[in-house]
C-alpha cells in the first residue's frame, strides 16, 4: 500500500439551492475548497442569499503520492487546476458526509463510477496549486515508458534439424 508523502488540509462549502424539480426540494453541489481548515463545525452555514445557502460541510486532507505525480502535473498544466471533491449521501441530517477532496484527475473521475456520490470538480486555490507544484518539483514523474528492443532472432535457431540417437548425428 502506498503511503502519500504530503498531506494539505482543505475545508470544504457546499451550497444548496432550491430545485425546479417536483421530485426534490434541493439541489446540493460543492463550490470551494479552502486552504488550511477553517476554525468553524461542520455544516456551519456560512451565507445566505434568497436562492441559495453555502455551508462550511467540513474538512480534509488532500493527499500527495510520488506515484500520481504525473497525474498532479496534467492537472496543473491542464490550464484550469481543479480539485474534485467527493460527498456522499447519508439520508439524514446533515444531509451528507465529506469523503475526500482530490488533486488527482484520474482518481476524481474514478468516484464518479458508482454514481451514488456527489462527485463535483472545482477550482484548486492558488496556495494548494503551489503546494503540489512543488510537490511535482521534489517528486520528478515515475519513469516514463521506453519500449525495449528485442533480440534479433537467430534463423539457423529455426532451420531443421537432423535426428539424433543418445547425442550423436544418425
Amino acid at each position: 500500500m502506498h503511503v502519500p508523502l504530503v498531506r494539505l488540509p482543505v475545508g470544504v462549502v457546499v451550497e444548496r439551492r432550491r430545485a425546479t424539480s417536483p421530485w426534490i426540494e434541493y439541489v446540493w453541489r460543492p463550490v470551494a475548497v479552502l486552504a488550511g481548515i477553517p476554525e468553524a463545525a461542520p455544516w456551519t452555514e456560512i451565507s445566505a442569499a434568497p436562492d441559495a445557502v453555502r455551508f462550511f460541510a467540513g474538512s480534509v486532507e488532500i493527499e500527495l503520492y510520488r506515484s500520481e505525480t504525473a497525474h498532479y502535473r496534467d492537472n496543473l498544466d491542464s490550464g484550469a487546476p481543479a480539485l474534485w471533491v467527493v460527498l456522499r449521501p447519508t439520508g439524514g441530517e446533515p444531509p451528507f458526509e465529506l469523503k475526500t477532496v482530490t488533486a488527482d484527475p484520474a482518481e476524481g473521475e474514478g468516484f464518479t463510477e458508482p454514481g451514488t456520490d456527489l462527485v463535483e470538480q472545482v477550482v484548486m486555490p492558488e496556495p494548494i496549486r503551489q503546494a503540489v507544484a512543488a510537490f511535482i518539483a521534489e517528486h520528478p514523474a515515475e519513469h516514463s515508458f521506453a519500449k525495449r528492443e528485442r533480440d534479433r532472432a537467430d534463423p539457423e535457431a529455426l532451420g531443421r534439424r537432423l535426428p539424433t540417437r543418445k547425442g550423436r548425428r544418425v
